[in-house]
């Protein structure tokens, strides 16, 4: 090669390499870090679309993956020390007042892709003062009571449309010998929340007075009439005999044997976790609202979701916006979750896979359904706290108002150690 061709060369890598630079300097940089649980940035999903957006933009993601038991205590620490990635990962719920969300992170309001977000998708994403703080990319759910279609049909009974009927329907499976419903109390923590739902999200006043400690649960007749229909369910039978011992491990034998006949969980669990080779099959299953007591039709709750939230204050703030916009693309979104079950969190969301548990009770859940409020929007909320009082209700160590005021006590603890202003 001549010695002109070889200046010529090196003027053109020159000017390549000066504009990718530049290009690289007005984005803001080209790799994105993304934190979240070990576990949940291994999700196939969220691999999927990360790979993704790298083969198609020839930008970086960066995972910074924390140990589950670790994550909250680790990130709020970093992000209180000034440590804030590009997105965090974050599920909407008492953990997140930890991280000062309204100095960290960036409003999603007026992105132009909410409109591809279903209603309840979005819900759940929004802070209490209706702020969308987070791009929900994940597996959705729909939780309610789910019972053994099979078994009830060949006892000649029918699922229950209203607290009266639910009550009636427990009490004749009872009577007949069996265990109306698998209550898990050792370790299982996320059944109080169906009950309480809709008593926040159908009166947001109330939310409004719990969280400004005008008001406490036992001021609540709906919170006092879950405590009292849990202890009256446990007194007459209708969660066995061995409730205090049965875990996580144990739903799934009880259910598919046919030992227990309903369930308070999500569709999902059924394709992740339902044992796959006992008497009764998913295909066996079908679900109505939950029965606690609180509203007379009954609840379904919509899914727990991960967001990704933006941070605010860093330099690749319109990287990470980009990122989401990339993530809201159809062709995007549904080449990750192909295949997955899951309820859609997109409009145009097609690739997942649907329970016909769900698309059966379609009607029942578009009218009953509540998006997961107790666990996302009451200050001081712990699942573990609920249960704590729960157990000394079952164990007989206290009442249904004692029960209560267990659970006023441990929240006004939890909201104190979270610095909530209304309870300093």
């Amino acid at each position: 090669m001549s010695r002109n061709c070889l200046k010529i060369t090196a003027l053109i890598l020159s000017i390549v390499l000066l504009v990718s630079f530049l290009l690289t300097s007005c984005s803001g940089g080209k790799t994105l870090t993304i934190m979240g649980k070990k576990s949940d940035m291994e999700k196939s999903y969220m691999t999927a679309v990360f790979k993704l957006y790298e083969e198609k933009t020839g930008n970086k993601i960066k995972v910074v993956s924390i140990e589950d038991v670790e994550f909250e205590a680790t990130a709020s620490q970093n992000i209180a020390n000034g440590d804030v990635p590009d997105i965090l990962m974050h599920f909407n719920n008492s953990d997140l007042h930890r991280f000062d969300v309204e100095k960290n992170f960036y409003y999603l309001n007026d992105e132009k892709w909410v409109s591809e977000l279903t209603d309840s998708a979005k819900a759940y994403c929004l802070d209490s003062q209706g702020n969308l703080i987070g791009f929900p990319f994940w597996e959705s759910s729909v939780s309610g009571c789910y019972y053994n279609k099979t078994l009830l049909d060949s006892l000649g009974l029918e699922p229950a449309t209203t607290q009266a009927e639910f009550d009636t329907l427990c009490q004749t499976l009872a009577d007949m010998g069996q265990t109306p419903i698998c209550w898990a109390q050792d370790g299982c923590t996320w059944m109080a929340q169906f009950g309480l739902d809709p008593v926040f999200a159908d009166e947001p006043e109330l939310l409004e007075k719990l969280n400004n400690n005008e008001i406490k649960y036992s001021d609540i007749p709906q919170v006092r009439n879950m405590a009292a229909w849990i202890e009256k369910a446990a007194d007459n039978g209708w969660f066995g005999t061995n409730y205090l011992k049965t875990g996580w491990s144990d739903i799934s034998p009880a259910l598919s044997s046919g030992k227990a006949v309903m369930t308070f969980i999500w569709d999902t669990w059924f394709y992740t976790d339902f044992e796959k080779d006992g008497k009764y099959t998913v295909d066996d299953f079908a679900v109505m609202p939950v029965f606690f007591n609180t509203v007379e039709g009954g609840t379904y709750e919509g899914g727990n979701l991960n967001m990704m939230m933006l941070n605010k204050n860093g330099d690749k703030l319109e990287l990470a916006r980009e990122f989401l916009e990339f993530c809201a693309e159809p062709e995007n979104y549904n080449a990750a979750f192909d295949g997955i079950s899951t309820v859609k969190c997109f409009n145009r969301e097609t690739a997942n896979i649907q329970s016909k548990m769900v698309t059966d009770a379609a009607a029942s859940i578009a009218e009953r359904e509540r998006v997961s409020t107790a666990a996302s929007k009451i200050v001081g909320y712990s699942a573990e706290d609920v249960a704590s009082a729960l157990e000394n209700l079952l164990r007989k160590k206290t009442d249904a108002a004692g029960c209560v005021k267990i659970m006023d006590s441990l929240r006004t603890e939890e909201a104190k150690k979270q610095g909530a202003e209304a309870f300093k």
